[in-house]
């Protein structure tokens, strides 16, 4: 395979003739424009608002257009919706494909490098979603968080209750559960008997009024006592901020553009989605919302429930046209191989740490088709007992991204065939793949009669 040459010429390409670098600090951003353009072209200026529009109001002066400034802690987030509401083209470009020449650094030759990099266009934009995703990702990952608080609390009154020996995690397997919340208020309430705490036993429980009252009794502390008020309290706002937060997105999503064009939610008819809201799921029907702004219904793909759709939607949005193709998007995901090259051959691999929560969502997603009667399911535990389980789950996860890509990107709907169809279709492809062998080696393979 012919490489190509460069051109002799080996100057570098003005791409963009109108841009300006930042450098983002704390207290204070340095500013650099063209020389051209002003007689200081590097200027200094504060944190506030007042300074940032005026910031944003000499770049226009100055006829910038585009403007670069890296990805730094969350001070860059003030300065780029100030520039972008003033019009301007901002670049959000990750700090190691800026890295400056050894012993030239300085805020003010920081800025005059960012703006060289991308006047050359030598730099990559990193993806933002638009201010409506933004605005729903802000809730919805505040109800996470919400949610690790509320964690911890439960953790802490588990804690308390085994330091005092009430053994209550032995005989039910949720303490934030209804029968656990009764007997805790119970608790704290001032009864100490445990055959009347049992009694609070709700009858899907397993276990019996006896076996939960013998757990029951404990060493009673009153300073053990105290923390577990405290933690159910917090537990109990934890849940009061989530159900005001669950209104708030519900509120949210419901103004936004139905782009459902008249279409109707498909019917579940799966037995492991039909069940009532357990868990830490939301308190509205998230479902309907999340077609309804889509036009998809990304939950149809096995694996992926409401709360791994509304992450993927929040993180990524649904306009897949900011990626170029679906190979794009995976990438993006660092749900793609690390694959070191030279010379045509693979050198080496690597792995991709990511903290992308649609990523995480995904793997997620992935893992819970292990016992998956579904094709994605009998193709998963393939790929798990010929990559193992770490690859397999990566693999999975950057096939459900892709699958989300298509139904997002092209309107593509998600029929699961079945795992009996993905078996017979990979049986037919060992068949061939022997055939093929067989003949390499001068052989003919011929099916037993049945």
């Amino acid at each position: 395979m012919m490489r190509q040459i460069q051109s002799e010429d080996l100057s570098l390409e003005v791409v963009h003739p109108h841009a300006a670098g930042i450098d983002i600090g704390n207290e204070s951003h340095y500013v650099a424009v063209p020389p051209t353009r002003d007689s200081q072209p590097v200027r200094h200026f504060g944190c506030t608002t007042v300074e940032l529009k005026a910031l944003a109001e000499w770049l226009k002066q100055c006829g910038i257009r585009t403007v670069a400034m890296q990805s730094t802690g969350v001070y860059w987030i003030a300065v780029y919706d100030i520039l972008e509401t003033a019009g301007l083209d901002v670049y959000l470009v990750n700090a190691r494909d800026t890295k400056n020449l050894p012993g030239r650094k300085s805020d003010v030759q920081e800025s005059q490098w960012l703006m060289k990099l991308h006047t050359y266009g030598l730099l990559r934009n990193s993806f933002r979603p638009s201010q409506e995703i933004r605005t729903m990702r802000t809730y919805w990952r505040q109800r996470n968080d919400l949610i690790r608080a509320a964690v911890s609390h439960i953790q802490r009154i588990q804690k308390a209750l085994t330091q005092m020996n009430i053994q209550l995690g032995n005989v039910l397997s949720d303490v934030s559960g209804v029968t656990g919340q009764a007997i805790l208020k119970d608790i704290l309430a001032g009864e100490r008997d445990p055959h009347k705490l049992a009694a609070l036993r709700d009858p899907r429980v397993k276990a019996s009024e006896e076996q939960i009252a013998r757990y029951l009794e404990g060493n009673w502390q009153e300073d053990l006592l105290f923390v577990l008020k405290q933690e159910q309290e917090a537990y109990e706002f934890c849940q009061q901020q989530m159900a005001e937060c669950d209104r708030q997105l519900q509120q949210y999503l419901q103004q936004r553009e139905d782009r459902s064009q008249g279409a109707s939610l498909p019917q579940e008819m799966r037995k492991g989605r039909l069940v009532r809201k357990k868990g830490n799921k939301p308190m509205f029907a998230l479902r309907p919302e999340l077609f309804r702004i889509t036009g998809t219904d990304l939950t149809q793909v096995d694996g992926i429930d409401v709360v791994t759709a509304a992450t993927i939607l929040s993180e990524a949005g649904w306009d897949m046209s900011k990626w170029e193709d679906e190979h794009h998007f995976v990438s993006w995901l660092r749900l793609c191989p690390d694959n070191r090259i030279s010379g045509n051959k693979v050198l080496g691999k690597g792995r991709l740490p990511t903290n992308n929560r649609a990523s995480i969502a995904l793997r997620m997603a992935a893992s819970t088709l292990r016992l998956s009667n579904t094709y994605l399911g009998a193709q998963f535990r393939r790929f798990r007992t010929k990559l193992g389980a770490p690859v397999a789950i990566k693999a999975m996860a950057a096939k459900l991204a892709r699958l989300v890509y298509r139904m997002l990107r092209y309107g593509m709907k998600y029929v699961d065939q079945g795992a009996k169809i993905y078996e017979a279709q990979h049986r037919q492809r060992q068949i061939g793949q022997l055939k093929w062998n067989a003949a390499k080696l001068g052989f003919r393979v011929v099916e037993a009669a049945t």
